[in-house]
């Protein structure tokens, strides 16, 4: 499995975890799994255009 389909993956489950969270009722753990989706597909990206440098 490659570095971008792995980080693809992540971004499904941290999707679907912070989905499950605001279910429950739990808006900081909703704000942080958001801010990690939001940088896990900044990688996605970065390695989908062939750059590295931005990637975490």
């Amino acid at each position: 499995m490659s570095r971008g389909d792995e980080l693809r993956e992540l971004a499904s489950d941290l999707s679907r975890a912070a989905e499950k969270a605001r279910r429950l009722g739990l808006p900081t753990t909703v704000y942080l799994l958001s801010m990690a989706l939001v940088e896990v597909r900044e990688a996605v990206a970065a390695t989908d255009d062939g750059d590295d440098d931005g990637a975490a």
